[in-house]
């Protein structure tokens, strides 16, 4: 399933819209949100945002994989990751339900 890609431009020009700054103010208010979250991140600290999700920074160690051509053992080094998880609320609207609705079955 192939959809659309929304871009910082594409954000931009819903809060020109939708909020009614100017377009340079809209793009400072953007890249002032992104910059925040990925300061945030770089901390390791979570970010939260409410009826959308969290975004958690792990820490992996390092484990031994293998080269899928050659079969040779190599070790992978430790790293952080960064993960979602997505709130009940999206999973329910991307499911197409109402949020905190269950099936009956």
């Amino acid at each position: 399933m192939a959809g659309r890609t929304v871009t910082r431009a594409d954000l931009c020009e819903v809060v020109y819209q939708k909020i009614g700054l100017s377009r340079t103010e809209s793009a400072a208010l953007v890249e002032s949100v992104l910059t925040e979250i990925s300061d945030t991140l770089a901390r390791g600290e979570t970010v939260k945002l409410s009826s959308f999700g969290s975004f958690i920074v792990r820490d992996k160690g390092q484990r031994i994989g293998r080269n899928p051509k050659t079969g040779v053992e190599v070790p992978i080094e430790p790293r952080r990751v960064m993960i979602f998880r997505p709130s009940n609320v999206l999973r329910a609207r991307i499911n197409g339900e109402e949020p905190g609705v269950k099936d009956k079955d």
